[in-house]
């Protein structure tokens, strides 16, 4: 997957500060451009914006059922190597992370084996990371492995 190009997303973030602090400290993201109200992270090789709006929160309900689990919608995030998502998830475990769903495996001995986890930032935005047994499936069309 070395020849993919880095996304662009941009969130919006209640506290700029707060959810600066959970990208930096807790998934190691570093800083690049910023103002008053934005601030562009290195989040895995890709580009995220924060930027500060005013909004109510988000609506913890919307959900859609997979495998088994509730998982939130929307959501955003990255499909890492089998060994980067299984450090990553060890060092939240010992920061005691929050997660809205915790690591698991999906799919298991199907098509498309993955392990996954989610958590929300301070703002409400919710991030799954997950990694595939076989890299390779990621795009697998057998639709009756997940019927």
């Amino acid at each position: 997957m070395s020849d993919l190009s880095p996304f662009h997303l941009a969130i919006p973030v209640k506290d700029l500060d707060e959810t600066l602090a959970f990208y930096e400290e807790l998934l190691q993201c570093s800083r690049g451009r910023e103002s008053g109200d934005w601030v562009d992270l290195n989040f895995l090789g890709h580009q995220l914006v924060l930027h500060r709006v005013e909004r109510a929160a988000r609506d913890d309900s919307d959900t859609n059922p997979v495998d088994g689990e509730h998982v939130p919608v929307p959501h955003f995030g990255v499909v890492l190597d089998w060994d980067v998502f299984e450090s990553l998830t060890e060092r939240l475990a010992t920061q005691k992370c929050d997660f809205v769903i915790p690591p698991t495996t999906r799919f298991e001995g199907r098509v498309g084996e993955q392990r996954t986890c989610f958590l929300k930032d301070p703002s409400g935005n919710c991030l799954e990371f997950k990694t595939f047994r076989q890299p390779d499936r990621l795009f697998a069309t057998d639709r009756d492995a997940y019927q």
